[in-house]
């Protein structure tokens, strides 16, 4: 019997896949042979059905490895037993909790047990109660779990603080860097931003080129290879962002203070100078170390009235500089219009804002609004990742890549049913699909009612993005070379490569040693895949943050009634997304007015008596019906 090995993702409704690969398709495991396995372990695998839909079938065997050790949930207390109800629903079980194990732990408290004993032959997992967190309606309890569910690092171990204190106290002198102090540039970032680690400047050319600075913060001068700072950035692998806080990877002395470039003070930096043609080309470029002291901290906001010319006031506080942002705003232009023809996809999906007022609780949801100097700064680092990408490629550098492969030919297929409804195909050879075929889907839908529905669609055909010592290409950015360069703050492969460029500037006219060169490489590899794996943990911990923080808003939404466009449809329901990017799930069961059948092939559903059709896009009437924060669940009714 040929068995596969693979890690089990569980699903809510009991059924749930193997992924073997990145490059194989996923496994279906139904709830009846999913053995024991909870979501998250290694598992071996035989299949039964090698043409079950888009799909292969498949039975577990046996656990091979568990890879939960502590879960979150809610305490269900009786005289001589509990019970912890998982946060987590995909993980399939119950956590059975003996009288003895349950600590001081009261009924309905959110609190963290440690499993003693695994699921076996139907019987639920058990487990010890080793931290209470407190009841789910005190303020942060519901970020607390979060962050215990994810196991994310909420704060520095003691002697990783006092490394901070004493490398932030370093003093900053030129030491044989280039001195940009004089230079007029500048930070752009949010209004609430502490960790400033890009800056900009843009100069225009007798000859009609432009001349763009990019301003790296050297976090790499205090973060050394074997320090404490850097094995604990490699475990935490990123900041996380969360609704009420940030996790650093890096403490606030270095994150918020020493490595920032904050407006007035001399800071390191690795400068990035590209001469830049009328085209957008990058022609010629220079990576240097230097020393930098940033002219004025600016906000997206007053940028964009900047360049708008739109506000008198800002006009006024800023009119020495008027002209360098108006230098931005054309080469930012310039750029995208080189990427666009290129095949860029400008996905416009906005992300979502989530205001709290003091207490943690949810007062505002809304379309998080960006504006063209957003678009400054994205294309002003783009440019700046693929530059050091590409040189550090034909220095044949140990490295770690942005990587973000073609997305497989099923997944194109099954985009183009969707796409049918609206109109639309994705066009060329669909086992080798170029990023134009994409864009040009994207600017077809442009201003259209559908645009955010089909954004969504090709974003979730395409592949997750990952780091890889080896290049291979960025598809979402039309791109052959590509890093993770301009963020050393809060990402860790930038930091790495930092170091790399360092050691190789150091070592110009030496080369670097052979020795150096197979440690960088094997740590490359190592740290490629290691802060992939945060970053997936991240962003899965800052979704379920605003999914908690949906679902408390939409709770006193009960009866209320909203328009909303269908962005999604299943066997089991059609999912409705709201204006305020609010998405919840019509089941077929509140369907009461005919039977509907799934189609499959044309992804919608259709009434059996009445032939009504419900497709993707379409634009619907709902009411609130239920909303709970415990299970991040929204559900709707169409009126």
């Amino acid at each position: 019997m040929d068995l596969l090995q693979g890690k089990f993702i569980g699903h809510e409704r009991g059924f749930g896949f193997v992924k073997i690969s990145d490059d194989e398709p996923d496994i279906f495991i139904a709830k009846k042979n999913k053995k024991d396995a909870m979501s998250g372990d290694i598992v071996e695998v035989k299949i039964i059905d090698e043409n079950s839909g888009n799909s292969k079938e498949g039975a577990i065997v046996q656990v091979v490895e568990r890879n939960t050790k502590q879960v979150v949930g809610t305490f269900e207390k009786s005289r001589n037993f509990g019970f912890v109800v998982p946060d987590d629903n995909s993980l399939g079980t119950d956590i059975f909790i003996s009288k003895t194990n349950f600590g001081k732990a009261k009924n309905h408290q959110k609190v963290v047990v440690k499993i003693t004993k695994y699921p076996r032959k139907g019987m639920k997992a058990e487990g010890k109660i080793i931290e209470v967190l407190g009841y789910e309606d005190e303020t942060g309890v519901d970020m607390l779990s979060i962050i215990k569910e994810y196991n994310l690092e909420n704060e520095f171990p003691k002697n990783v603080l006092e490394e901070a204190k004493r490398v932030s106290k370093k003093e900053i002198i030129p030491d044989g860097r280039v001195d940009l102090r004089s230079k007029e540039i500048f930070t752009i970032d949010g209004e609430d931003a502490k960790d400033l680690d890009d800056a900009v400047c843009v100069d225009k050319n007798e000859d009609g080129t432009y001349t763009l600075g990019v301003h790296i913060a050297d976090v790499s001068n205090y973060v050394q290879d074997g320090s404490l700072l850097n094995k604990e950035a490699i475990r935490r692998g990123t900041s996380v962002y969360m609704l009420d806080r940030v996790i650093p990877m890096l403490p606030t002395e270095l994150s918020n203070g020493c490595c920032s470039l904050n407006e007035g003070k001399d800071r390191y930096a690795i400068s990035v100078i590209m001469t830049i043609d009328s085209k957008g080309k990058v022609v010629d470029s220079n990576i240097f170390k230097s020393i930098i002291n940033v002219t004025r901290r600016m906000n997206y906001n007053d940028v964009y009235k900047i360049i708008e010319k739109s506000d008198e006031k800002v006009l006024e506080k800023y009119k020495d500089y008027i002209s360098h942002f108006d230098r931005m705003k054309e080469l930012a232009e310039i750029l995208k219009d080189r990427r666009l023809r290129d095949g860029y996809l400008s996905l416009d999906i906005p992300e979502t804002k989530i205001t709290l007022d003091k207490q943690g609780k949810p007062i505002n949801i809304e379309p998080y609004e960006t504006n063209f100097a957003n678009e400054i700064i994205e294309q002003f680092m783009l440019t700046a990742n693929e530059t050091v990408a590409e040189r550090f490629y034909w220095l044949e550098a140990p490295f770690i890549y942005r990587v973000h492969e073609k997305p497989d030919e099923d997944k194109v297929k099954e985009l183009n049913k969707y796409l049918f409804n609206f109109g639309y195909k994705i066009k060329g050879k669909l086992d080798d699909v170029k990023p134009k075929a994409f864009s040009q889907i994207l600017e077809e839908v442009k201003g259209k009612d559908e645009e955010r529905v089909v954004s969504n669609l090709l974003l979730r055909t395409l592949k997750v993005a990952r780091y890889e010592a080896e290049n291979k290409g960025h598809f979402g950015i039309s791109s052959k070379y590509y890093c993770h360069f301009t963020s050393p703050i809060r990402r860790y492969p930038d930091l790495f490569i930092h170091r790399v460029i360092s050691k190789y500037l150091e070592n110009e006219e030496t080369g670097i040693d052979e020795k150096l060169k197979e440690k960088l490489e094997r740590q490359a590899i190592k740290y490629a895949e290691s802060s992939s794996e945060c970053e997936q943990n991240a962003t899965k911990a800052e979704r379920a943050s605003e999914d908690i923080k949906m679902a408390e808003y939409m709770q006193d939404k009960i009866g209320e009634e909203y328009q909303g466009i269908i962005s999604s449809i299943t066997s089991f329901g059609m999912f409705i997304q709201l204006e305020n990017t609010v998405e919840g799930l019509v089941r077929l069961a509140e369907m009461n007015d005919d039977y509907y059948i799934y189609d499959d092939i044309n992804k919608q559903l259709i009434g059996k008596e009445t032939k009504k059709i419900y497709k993707l896009g379409q634009k619907v009437n709902i009411e609130v019906i239920f909303a709970d924060k415990q299970t991040r669940r929204i559900d709707f009714r169409l009126i």
